[in-house]
């Protein structure tokens, strides 16, 4: 009876906390909803006053850049596209900026900056201006280009669009918006118009209405060029406070994989609204050289990854570690069949694995049945434990992804978080076998490393160069999570869920004694480019079935106990509260292998 006394009270107390926490919650949202208030304020970038936020400094990383090994184009400054040959230029002349002041504290304004970029080198044509927010060091590029052969002048042009030079003034510019005066300053954005055959690259910015010279910039013929779309958000005006609809808009090739050619100008689009489904009025280009001669050779390649091979930390409370795919197989890994009693060990090179072919479900990797000798695979051998490295051409071969995968023999129970209660599961979320992967993109330019990709379960995302943690010079850190291995920049609990309301599963990233330093423990398993032969890949790769079983829990009955705790008022259906979970949660599916994932050959998910 005491007990029984003991957990009703306990329940009463879990209750009222939820029920202080959720009102003031909504309380808070409120507050913002009605009271929050957002202007616009236009200034030139020459007069500072009060309300301007400073212009960004300009970003380097952490340590000078090595002597990279010589051999072919790579970081030589200019790459050829076929017919034309680009460099990229990261100096800028700051024309116009603009301020967004958020509420009533100065301290919450949002500024962006458009520039043109200067010091282009001779016989090269500037293809647009460049734009980005204020509140980062200055870290972007816009490629400048030339006409690789030699081709008629303007005047002096056939019918042929092969006998057309790949580069042309526009005819004109069309004026895209401009804002209305206040305080004297005005911002132009015009659209250069292309001759026939041409498109153009980007926007140029003034700030006088006076239409710009033809001479500011050049349109690429059209044979040369790919389609591109909007992307990252800059700047939007759109709000309750303004009559400004005007949007700015980071660009991308539409298509975007290791075999595709577009290449990023990184210029901007602008407009007063947006329809995804509309073809934009600017290009990218497109790199018709096969050879992809800027892309790095087997030496180049190490010396990258000697450079920039980040430290991987994992959470101290983490009892599922990683290990090297042939310590895996070597300690007990076992091969099941569907309609097959008997399973098979696995040689320790994955030799006798089935190969190619798509995931059918035929076949997957198991733990031995043994428990002792379960038990011990699942904590997996950091010392064993590699990164396993594909190199491949991004971005039309301007670019070099260095993808990182780490194997960890399991993937945790998930903690999931109520409100300010967290529940330790005993099996929702874990499941045999875990790949998890990171990317670094590396400017094949300079062999500056740009950004990293942190791969977070079905998802993730890019973070520029200048928001990483560095360690031992130029080598980012990545905190890789408890139990789930999902990958994060910076330590730090990260909500897989609602952050709003508070619910979903922790993702808890932290330094730690435990860690493994790609920048000398890893293999090279694919760099498909350099050709057949230059890389051996391991048999392992090849199997394309997964690498754990698929068990289905009866998850409904425990989140059910979860959702009877909450305060009735605030208690969402059932259905409402499932899909605040990821789907793994309700049953363990074995993850394929990395060159099953759609971005082996694709382009990471941003």
């Amino acid at each position: 009876m005491h007990m029984l006394q003991l957990q009703w009270l306990k329940t009463i107390f879990l209750r009222i906390i939820f029920w202080f926490w959720w009102v003031f919650d909504f309380v808070s949202a409120f507050i913002v909803k009605m009271f929050g208030c957002e202007c616009f304020y236009w200034n030139r970038l020459t007069e500072f006053d009060e309300f301007n936020s400073p212009e960004p400094e300009l970003f380097s990383l952490p340590s000078p850049l090595p002597q990279w090994p010589q051999g072919k184009g790579f970081a030589t400054g200019k790459i050829n596209l076929g017919e034309l040959e680009v460099t990229k230029i990261t100096k800028f002349e700051s024309i116009w900026s603009c301020t967004i002041l958020q509420g009533k504290g100065k301290a919450k304004s949002k500024g962006v900056t458009f520039y043109k970029p200067v010091e282009i080198p001779d016989g090269f044509h500037c293809l647009g201006h460049y734009c980005q927010p204020n509140d980062h060091p200055l870290r972007g590029y816009v490629l400048v280009a030339r006409d690789a052969a030699t081709k008629p002048e303007d005047g002096d042009i056939n019918n042929s669009p092969l006998d057309l030079p790949a580069l042309r003034k526009p005819l004109n510019y069309m004026l895209i918006w401009s804002n209305e005066p206040q305080h004297g300053h005005c911002g132009y954005f015009w659209l250069p118009n292309p001759p026939v055959g041409y498109k153009a690259m980007g926007i140029v910015v003034s700030e006088t209405p006076e239409e710009p010279e033809l001479d500011e910039v050049r349109c690429v013929r059209e044979d040369l060029t790919e389609s591109c779309e909007t992307c990252d958000v800059i700047l939007t005006t759109d709000s309750n406070h303004s009559n400004y609809e005007f949007q700015v808009w980071k660009t991308r090739p539409c298509k975007r994989g290791m075999f595709c050619s577009g290449v990023s100008v990184g210029t901007f689009f602008c407009g007063t609204y947006s329809n995804p489904e509309d073809k934009l009025d600017v290009a990218c280009l497109k790199n018709l050289d096969s050879t992809l001669h800027a892309m790095p050779n087997l030496d180049q390649i190490h010396a990258l990854i000697k450079h920039y091979g980040p430290t991987v930390f994992f959470h101290p409370d983490d009892d599922c570690m990683p290990s090297s795919v042939q310590w895996f197989f070597k300690n007990g890994a076992i091969l099941k069949q569907e309609g097959n009693s008997k399973w098979e060990p696995i040689d320790y090179r994955g030799s006798n694995l089935p190969t190619g072919g798509t995931n059918d479900g035929a076949f997957w990797i198991d733990l031995p049945d043994d428990d002792e000798a379960r038990d011990y695979l699942k904590k997996g051998n950091l010392e064993s434990a590699e990164l396993y490295v594909h190199v491949k051409p991004a971005l039309g071969g301007t670019f070099t992804d260095i993808a990182m995968w780490i194997f960890c023999p399991l993937n945790g129970p998930a903690t999931l978080k109520i409100g300010l209660m967290n529940l330790a599961m005993t099996k929702i979320g874990q499941h045999v076998s875990d790949w998890e992967h990171y990317t670094l993109r590396v400017s094949n330019f300079t062999g500056e490393l740009w950004q990293a990709y942190f791969s977070e379960h079905s998802g993730g995302g890019w973070v520029d160069a200048y928001d990483l943690e560095y360690i031992e010079g130029n080598k980012p850190i990545v905190y890789s999570s408890k139990h789930g291995h999902a990958s994060f920049p910076h330590p730090g609990l990260y909500l897989q869920g609602s952050s709003k309301l508070g619910i979903g599963v922790r993702n808890d990233a932290a330094r730690s004694k435990y860690f493994v330093d790609s920048s000398s423990k890893y293999q090279i398993v694919a760099a498909e480019y350099l050709g057949e032969g230059v890389v051996t890949e391991p048999c392992w790769l090849q199997y394309m079935r997964e690498w754990g079983p698929t068990i289905v829990y009866d998850s409904r009955s425990e989140l059910d106990k979860i959702i009877s705790i909450l305060p009735i008022f605030v208690r969402f259906s059932v259905e409402n509260i499932f899909d605040l979970f990821p789907t793994e949660l309700y049953g363990e599916e074995g993850p394929t292998g990395p060159k099953e994932k759609d971005n082996w050959e694709g382009d990471e998910r941003w």
